[in-house]
């Protein structure tokens, strides 16, 4: 399936950690070149690298990296900018990621992340039910930020507490976060029935079941949901998700370009998963207005 550069067809991919065997736990601008170069062969217009949670020095080293890429950079996707996915998460839902890597929300752990990387700091991905974590959304929105719930414990309360707080969005839903609850919604029931919240969703089919993307397509608004790769590095890349010990999904090894196949094959029409990569995003970052 092929798509031309348009308005429309620009896909724009706001949650990639790497491909291949490159990623961006690295201080060589090199390699993140070659993630956009990999991205961009296989049809992603623009992408957001995305930083692991570590401690503030190594996240800066990571940033610095991505800061001296997007000067250099002569081919592939197109680098926008940095999304941020931590340290400010709950180790209750770390996932795949390293909980003693987190951080508790400072002011002052916030402005040693984030000084000098203003600029280049387009997402950050933040659990709004830590102690101090809706002064650092706060914050965040102040710089120009969008704040992405994520990684979270959160009741469905505590989710409206960070919208109200100034969270934009939630960070790949579903997975990494409370589960649903016919007493309780969490955060996954407050990403489906909120009507401004965006939502990431991946598409790879193993993140989440074919039934559980229908149930997103039919409940959330289409023009509040992110189509996401959250492609990591690892062997088999190309293939499908990428799994660590005992099988466990690290994330997912495909692009946007695979991630419009698969929905479409689930009966999506093609022009709405297009919207959900290309539109959507682009709006959402303010690449846009209407």
């Amino acid at each position: 399936m092929a798509y031309s550069v348009g308005t429309k067809q620009y896909l724009v991919d706001i949650h990639v950690h790497g491909a291949e065997k490159y990623d961006t736990r690295t201080r060589r601008q090199d390699d993140i070149l070659q993630v956009a170069l990999i991205h961009g062969q296989h049809g992603t217009s623009a992408l957001l690298p995305t930083i692991y949670p570590g401690s503030i020095e190594i996240m800066r080293e990571h940033m610095g990296a991505i800061r001296r890429a997007m000067t250099a950079q002569r081919e592939g996707a197109t680098i926008l900018g940095v999304h941020l996915e931590g340290p400010f998460l709950n180790p209750a839902r770390a996932g795949s990621l390293d909980g003693k890597s987190f951080s508790d929300p400072s002011t002052e752990t916030f402005k040693q992340l984030v000084e000098d990387f203003e600029d280049i700091i387009k997402i950050i991905t933040i659990a709004p039910e830590l102690p101090g974590a809706l002064k650092i959304i706060e914050l965040s929105r102040e710089k120009g930020f969008l704040v992405q719930m994520g990684h979270s414990d959160a009741s469905i309360e505590q989710a409206e507490e960070g919208k109200q707080a100034g969270a934009t969005g939630i960070t790949h839903l579903f997975n990494a976060m409370r589960g649903f609850h016919h007493r309780e919604p969490g955060l996954a029931g407050f990403g489906l029935m909120d009507e401004d919240i965006y939502v990431e969703v991946i598409g790879d089919l193993a993140h989440l079941h074919p039934q559980s993307l229908k149930m997103i397509f039919e409940m959330k608004s289409p023009d509040r949901i992110i189509l996401i790769s959250d492609s990591v590095m690892g062997p088999g890349w190309g293939n499908g998700p990428i799994r660590g010990a005992g099988g466990a999904l690290m994330g997912s090894g495909i692009t946007l370009t695979d991630t419009i196949r698969n929905l479409v094959a689930l009966g999506v029409p093609t022009e709405r998963v297009v919207q959900f990569a290309s539109d959507n995003p682009m709006r959402y970052l303010g690449m846009v207005t209407a």
